[in-house]
């Protein structure tokens, strides 16, 4: 009996070895686990500070981008103001316009008699002032020489003096 308890004792031992070596490999193979999962985590970690560096200069960025857009935007809005006006007034003429217009279309109405007779009075007048022209002309052109006639005695007279003075 002694031997069944040293070979237990052996196969106990052996066994004991047997999950001794195993679990060494397994625990061998999780820390060659663990190591690539670390080398993993410290390129990860690196990288993320590269993203983090990345994402603080573009949110950097994109606040002086809103800043200048809020900016440019206030600038938009007094020219806004400024066109608003320039409409407004553009409007208010063109009411002034339309009164006057209104206006001064009422008052032809109402003196459109007045306004005949003096077209009438003034046709009548150029009719009168054309036929003393035409009278005048004729009384002139009866009584002295036309221009090109004082011209020709103006150039005959020099004529005459040179054709004396050379004798």
């Amino acid at each position: 009996m002694e031997i069944i308890l040293y070979l237990s004792a052996a196969v106990f031992a052996i066994a004991f070895f047997i999950l001794v070596v195993f679990l060494a490999k397994t625990l061998k193979s999780l820390q060659f686990t663990l190591d690539s999962v670390s080398k993993t985590l410290t390129g990860l970690e690196s990288q993320m500070q590269g993203v983090s560096l990345e994402t603080t200069q573009l949110l950097h960025k994109t606040n002086a981008l809103a800043e200048d857009l809020q900016k440019k935007s206030e600038n938009l809005n007094t020219v806004v103001d400024a066109v608003k006006d320039v409409g407004s007034s553009i409007q208010n003429f063109n009411t002034s316009v339309q009164k006057i217009s209104h206006k001064v279309q009422h008052e032809l109405e109402n003196n459109q008699d007045k306004i005949s007779q003096i077209v009438q009075w003034t046709n009548v007048a150029m009719e009168i002032r054309d036929k003393w022209k035409s009278k005048k002309k004729q009384t002139m052109s009866a009584d002295e020489p036309s221009y090109s006639q004082q011209e020709e005695l103006a150039s005959d007279k020099v004529v005459k003096k040179r054709f004396l003075r050379s004798r």
